[in-house]
C-alpha cells in the first residue's frame, strides 16, 4: 500500500474591511463632510427664523458662509485624518484627540465675538454639530 502524500492546506486571511480602507475614510468623510455643511446651515436657519441675529462686529453671516467654512474645515480634517493614518501608530485615538482638541479651540473664537450671547450660543452648536457629524464617520474608518 503507498503512502499518500499529506495534503498542503492554504488559510487564507481575510481581506482588510473596507471600513478600514483609506478610499473608504475619504469617501466616507466628504459625505460626512456634505452632511455637516447642510446641518450646519440648517441649525442658522432654525436660530435666525427663532429670533437669533446672525451679525458678528456688526455685519451678518451669510447663511452660505456655514456652509462652506464647515466644508472647509471638514476636509483639513479628512486630510489631518489621512496623515494620521499613514504616520500615527494609533490613527484613530490620535484623530480623535486632535480633533476634539481643535474643535474645542474652534470655540474660542464664538466666545470672545462681537456678537450677542444668543449668538455666540448659536455659533457654538454649530461647531459642535458639525464635529458630531465628522469626526466618529472618519474616525471609525481609521485603524485603531
Amino acid at each position: 500500500m503507498a503512502s499518500e502524500a499529506p495534503k498542503l492546506t492554504t488559510t487564507r486571511t481575510a481581506a482588510p474591511r473596507a471600513t478600514t480602507g483609506a478610499r473608504s475614510m475619504l469617501v466616507a468623510g466628504v459625505a460626512a463632510t456634505a452632511v455637516a455643511s447642510l446641518a450646519t446651515t440648517l441649525v442658522a436657519v432654525a436660530g435666525h427664523a427663532a429670533g437669533i441675529s446672525l451679525d458678528v462686529s456688526g455685519a451678518p453671516i451669510p447663511l452660505v458662509g456655514f456652509a462652506s467654512l464647515t466644508a472647509i474645515f471638514s476636509l483639513v480634517g479628512l486630510v489631518l485624518a489621512a496623515v494620521l493614518r499613514r504616520s500615527a501608530r494609533r490613527p484613530r485615538s490620535t484623530f480623535v484627540r486632535t480633533t476634539v482638541v481643535l474643535t474645542v479651540l474652534s470655540l474660542v473664537p464664538d466666545v470672545v465675538a462681537d456678537a450677542t450671547a444668543g449668538t455666540k450660543v448659536l455659533l457654538i452648536l454649530t461647531h459642535l454639530v458639525a464635529a458630531a457629524i465628522v469626526i466618529p464617520v472618519v474616525a471609525r474608518r481609521l485603524p485603531a
